[in-house]
C-alpha cells in the first residue's frame, strides 16, 4: 500500500477517506488541503491528518492524490495538479459525475491522463461537511472505478487495492456508462424528491402538512435534505444525462396517468406489477442471494405458449457463448496486462463468476454491451475473498474457480443456490487433494471449502469424460510444481486448452491422444477474445427450425467447436437439414453461420460415444425426439442424471405430461414420436428444461404452461422475447401476484 496520500477537500467523503485511510494504517502519512481552515484545524486535532498545507505543497511527494471537491471544482484542481505532481503519482477523484472531467483532461498530458483513475464512492448521507465524515462510510459500500482508454493498469490496481483496504467493494465501468446510470439510480431521484417535496408546500402552503404525512412520504423526500449547493453542482455537470432521464421519466409517468384518466385499470394493474417485479429483483441483488430486504423470494415466473406459433424465415444472433465466457473471465483475471472481451454472455451463471473476481480484487470494467475489460491481476495476484464467493446455479464456475485457489495462498469458500448445492463435487474435490489442496466438501457436494497451499503436478486420468474436471485441473496445474497432465476417455470440451493457448500458456494435446498437459508457473498473457454465439443456446432455434413446417432459420456467428457440434450431428441423422456457411476463426474458436431447414424427423439410436458432443443440449433433443417418426434411443447418458436437475426424469415427467410414450433407464431414455397435447409442466428450475418445452409449444394442440423459468436467465437472458421474434407466440407471467 501507497503511505503518502494527499486529500484535496475535507468535506463528508474526503474526511471519511482521511478516518478510513488513518484507521486502516497509523503510519500512513496523510496531507490535506481544503479552503475550510476550520476542517483542517479539526482534522490536525483529531489525528486523521498529519499536515495541511497548499494544494501544491501537499502534492510534492504524494503517491496517490484524491481529489474530494465538488464536481464543477475537479476541473481547476486536476489542472493544478498535473502541475505540481510527480511523474509516479497516481490521481483519482470521487466525484459523481465524470463527462465533464473528460474535455479538461485532453490537454493535458498524456503521461497526467495515463496516472488519472476516475472514481466514485456510492455511499454519502444527507449531511455534509468534516463534522459528518466518519471511517466506517465506505465499509460494505460499492466504489466505481471508471478507467480512461489510456489509464494505466498499474494505476488501476492501485486505486483498486486502496479502496479495497477500508472495505468498499469495487466495480467499473466506462465514464459514459457510470454517467448514464447515475442519472437515473442518483442524479433523478434526487430531482424527484427536491420537487415533491416543492410541490407539497406550493399546493398546501405547508402548514401542519407534516400532522398528515406518512412515512412513504417522509422515505420519498428524504433526499431532499441534501446540500442544495452541492446538487446544484451535481446536476448542471451531468445536465445531460439527468435530462435524458427525466425524459424517459416523463413518459412512464404519463402511461400512469393516461391509465387513470382513461380508466384503464388493466394498463394501471400491468405497469404495478411489473414495477413491484423490478424492485423485488433490485431488493434480491442489492441484498444477497440468499437475503431480500423486501421479505421474500421474487415471485415464482412461468412460459405461457400457445398453439400456432410458426418458426418464419430470417437471421438471427443467439447471446455469447457460456462456457466460453466463463473461461474469459477466469484466464483474463490471471494474465499479465489487459484483456478485451466483446460477445461476453450476460446471463446471471457469467455474472456470478465477474461477481467472484472483482471480489478476488480484479478491476473488471463492464459488462456494456457484451463488452468486458479485464485488467488482469497476474496468477499471483488475487485477493483473500471477504465473503464467501456466491456462484448462483453455475457448475463451471465451481468447478473451474476451485482450480484456480486450490493454488492460492489464502482460504475461500465457494457457494451456490438449492440446484448446485445438490450436484457432485468428488470429482474435482479427489483429484485436486491428489495434487496437494486441502479441500473440502461435506457428501462431496457445496458448498466447497478450500485452503490455499503448494500444489504438486498430477497425471489423472477421469473416468468419465468432463470438461469441468478437465478444465479445474489443468487450472490447477496452473499453479502446480511440475507437470499436470489430464487423460479423458472420450472427446469433450475443449474451450479452455484453446484459451489458454490464446494466453500464451505452452500446452501439450498431441503427444498423448487424449490428454492435455501443461507446465505450472507459466505467465500468461493479456489478449482480446471475441466470443462467439453459444451453440447450446442456438440449439434451441435449431430444433424449432427443424419441426416447424416450412421453416427456414439462419443462426450467425456461432461458435462450432467440433467438441460442441454434436447437436448438428444428431439432429442431421435424424433428417433434419443443416448447413454452415462461411466457416471462419474467432479468437481461435471456429464459428460459422447456421441454416436450418425443416424436414421431416426420424427415430435414431444414440450411442454413448455421442453424448459428451452434445450433453447440454439432450433436452431439446429430445423434444426432436418426439417430434421424429419412429423411436429414438439414448444410452450412456448418466450424466444427465447429475445436472441442474435429473434432466432425463424431468423430460420423461413433460413428454409423458404431453401424450409422449416414453421409458427411462439408469443411463438413458426411449421416445416415440407422437402428437403433444398440452398442460401444465414443472422446470424443475432448470432453465434447458424449460426452454426445451417451450420449443415443443410449436407442435401441441393446447397450450402449454412451464414453471419455475426463472433461472433461464442463467444462460439465455432474452430467450422469450427472441423466441417471439422467431415465430413462438410465448409470454412471461408470475405465478402468483
Amino acid at each position: 500500500m501507497n503511505k503518502n496520500i494527499a486529500i484535496i477537500g475535507l468535506g463528508l467523503i474526503g474526511g471519511s477517506l482521511a478516518k478510513a485511510l488513518r484507521k486502516l494504517d497509523a503510519s500512513f502519512s496523510i496531507a490535506a488541503a481544503d479552503s475550510d481552515d476550520g476542517a483542517l484545524e479539526l482534522a490536525l486535532a483529531d489525528g486523521v491528518i498529519g499536515r495541511a498545507g497548499a494544494l501544491a505543497e501537499i502534492c510534492a511527494g504524494a503517491n496517490i492524490v484524491m481529489v474530494a471537491v465538488p464536481p464543477l471544482a475537479a476541473p481547476a484542481v486536476l489542472s493544478e495538479i498535473a502541475r505540481c505532481a510527480g511523474p509516479e503519482t497516481v490521481i483519482t477523484d470521487v466525484a459523481s459525475v465524470k463527462s465533464h472531467l473528460l474535455a479538461a483532461l485532453a490537454p493535458l498530458p498524456a503521461g497526467f491522463r495515463s496516472r488519472f483513475v476516475p472514481g466514485h464512492p456510492l455511499a454519502g448521507s444527507e449531511q455534509s461537511g468534516y463534522g459528518a465524515a466518519r471511517a466506517e462510510l465506505f465499509q460494505g459500500r460499492n466504489v466505481v472505478l471508471a478507467p480512461l482508454e489510456e489509464t494505466a493498469p498499474e494505476a488501476v490496481a492501485k486505486i483498486h487495492a486502496l479502496w479495497r483496504g477500508i472495505g468498499a467493494n469495487v466495480l467499473a465501468m466506462s465514464p459514459e456508462r457510470h454517467d448514464r446510470i447515475l442519472a437515473l439510480t442518483s442524479h433523478l431521484p434526487h430531482v424527484l424528491a427536491f420537487a415533491m417535496a416543492g410541490l407539497l408546500s406550493r399546493r398546501e402552503n405547508g402548514a401542519g402538512v407534516h400532522h398528515y404525512a406518512a412515512s412513504g412520504f417522509a422515505d420519498f423526500t428524504r433526499l431532499a435534505a441534501s446540500d442544495p449547493a452541492l446538487w446544484s453542482d451535481i446536476l448542471r455537470a451531468n445536465a445531460g444525462a439527468t435530462v435524458a432521464a427525466l425524459d424517459a421519466f416523463g413518459e412512464d409517468l404519463k402511461q400512469f396517468r393516461d391509465a387513470l384518466a382513461e380508466g384503464d385499470w388493466p394498463a394501471l394493474g400491468d405497469s404495478l406489477r411489473a414495477a413491484r417485479r423490478a424492485r423485488r429483483a433490485f431488493d434480491l441483488a442489492r441484498g444477497g442471494p440468499e437475503t431480500s430486504d423486501s421479505g421474500g423470494a421474487a415471485p415464482e415466473r412461468c412460459f405461457h405458449v400457445r398453439p400456432g406459433g410458426a418458426i418464419t424465415s430470417g437471421r438471427i444472433r443467439v447471446p455469447g457463448d457460456k462456457s466460453i465466457s466463463h473461461r474469459a473471465i477466469m484466464l483474463g483475471a490471471l494474465a499479465e496486462g489487459v484483456s478485451r472481451v466483446s460477445g461476453f454472455l450476460e446471463g446471471e451463471d457469467a455474472l456470478h463468476t465477474l461477481a467472484a473476481f472483482r471480489e478476488l480484487g480484479v478491476t473488471i470494467v463492464g459488462p456494456e454491451n457484451g463488452r468486458l475489460t479485464i485488467y488482469g491481476a497476474g496468477a499471483n495476484g488475487l485477493r483473500a475473498p471477504r465473503r464467501p464467493l456466491w456462484l448462483g446455479n453455475s457448475g463451471t464456475a465451481m468447478r473451474l474457480l476451485a482450480g484456480i485457489l486450490a493454488g492460492q495462498g489464502f482460504a475461500s469458500e465457494l457457494r451456490g443456490d438449492e440446484s448446485l448445492s445438490q450436484r457432485p463435487m468428488n470429482r474435482i474435490v479427489q483429484p485436486l487433494a491428489g495434487m496437494g489442496a486441502v479441500i473440502s466438501a461435506e457428501d462431496g457436494r457445496p458448498p466447497l471449502r478450500i485452503s490455499g497451499g503448494k500444489l504438486r503436478g498430477i497425471d489423472h486420468a477421469m473416468p468419465v469424460a468432463s470438461a469441468q474436471v478437465k478444465s479445474c485441473l489443468l487450472l490447477a496445474g496452473l499453479f502446480a510444481e511440475g507437470h499436470t497432465t489430464v487423460r479423458e476417455p472420450g472427446p469433450c470440451r475443449d474451450h479452455t486448452e484453446r484459451m489458454l493457448r490464446g494466453f500464451g500458456v505452452e500446452l501439450d494435446t498431441r503427444s498423448r491422444p487424449g490428454a492435455a498437459s501443461l507446465a505450472g508457473g507459466q505467465t500468461l498473457s493479456a489478449c482480446d477474445i471475441d466470443i462467439p454465439g453459444d451453440i447450446s443456446s442456438a440449439a434451441f432455434l435449431m430444433v424449432a427450425a427443424a419441426i416447424s413446417p416450412g421453416a427456414s432459420l439462419t443462426l450467425e456467428h456461432v461458435g462450432v467447436n467440433p467438441t460442441r457440434t454434436g447437436v448438428i450431428d444428431i439432429l442431421r441423422q435424424m433428417g433434419a437439414d443443416i448447413r454452415l456457411h462461411k466457416p471462419r476463426e474467432s479468437g481461435g474458436e471456429p464459428v460459422a453461420d447456421i441454416e436450418v431447414r425443416q424436414r421431416p424427423l426420424r427415430g435414431v439410436d444414440i450411442g454413448a460415444e455421442q453424448v459428451a458432443l452434445a450433453i447440454d443440449e439432450f433436452p431439446v433433443l429430445l423434444v426432436a425426439a418426439a417430434c421424429a417418426e419412429g423411436e429414438t434411443r439414448i444410452r450412456g447418458a448418466g450424466e444427465l442424471r447429475v445436472k441442474e436437475s435429473d434432466r432425463i426424469e424431468a423430460m420423461a415427467e413433460g413428454l409423458g405430461i404431453l401424450g409422449i410414450e416414453h421409458e427411462t433407464f439408469p443411463d438413458g431414455i426411449r421416445v416415440t414420436g407422437g402428437e403433444f397435447g398440452g398442460g401444465i409442466i414443472d422446470s424443475r428450475g432448470d432453465h434447458r428444461i424449460a426452454m426445451a418445452f417451450a420449443i415443443a409449444a410449436l407442435r401441441c394442440r393446447q397450450a402449454i404452461t412451464i414453471r419455475n423459468c426463472a433461472n433461464v436467465a442463467t444462460s439465455f437472458p432474452g430467450f422469450a422475447a427472441l423466441a417471439r421474434q422467431t415465430g413462438l407466440d410465448i409470454s412471461e407471467e408470475d405465478a402468483a401476484t
